[in-house]
């Protein structure tokens, strides 16, 4: 199985850049990890919210096969403690997934459509972040998911 992170926005901001490389070379040990940067819409800064939702929705639709499986991280979505998230990456490759996409999507959310989409609504809070804390947050969560399924000792509970 692959792991995808599709993010809607800029590149990573110096601040987190760090982090994340240093997550992503340790996630590779367990899957491969790919990061989608999906650039905003052109002319987005003139849309409202619901056309930027729908610009943003097709964009991300359009990167999607019919089999992969899609997680949307959206602060409404189920709250899961790490190893929920290990049993949740367990239950995808045992299932076959080939391809396991993380979503974070634009500032507005996420279109209808890729709600309807996704597989599975994650929180990772009842509070908002700032997109590049949630790259961060997100890359550490999958390696600490990947060293609970190997009984690593990483994750103290």
């Amino acid at each position: 199985m692959k792991i995808y992170v599709f993010s809607i926005g800029k590149g990573h901001d110096e601040y987190v850049k760090e982090g994340i490389r240093l997550f992503n070379d340790r996630l590779n040990h367990y899957y491969p990890l790919h990061w989608e940067i999906i650039p905003p819409p052109r002319h987005a800064g003139k849309m409202d919210a619901a056309q930027l939702k729908s610009e943003e929705g097709k964009l991300v639709l359009s990167r999607l096969l019919p089999g992969d499986c899609l997680i949307l991280l959206d602060e409404r979505g189920k709250q899961l403690s790490s190893p929920d998230v290990a049993a949740l990456i367990t239950q995808k490759a045992n299932q076959g997934i080939s391809k396991l996409v993380f979503l974070i999507g634009g500032a507005y959310g996420v279109s209808e459509e890729v709600k309807a989409r996704a597989q599975f609504i994650w929180s990772l809070s009842p509070l908002v972040f700032p997109h590049m804390l949630v790259r961060l947050m997100l890359s550490e969560q999958l390696y600490r998911a990947c060293t609970i399924i190997r009984n690593e000792k990483y994750h103290h509970s």
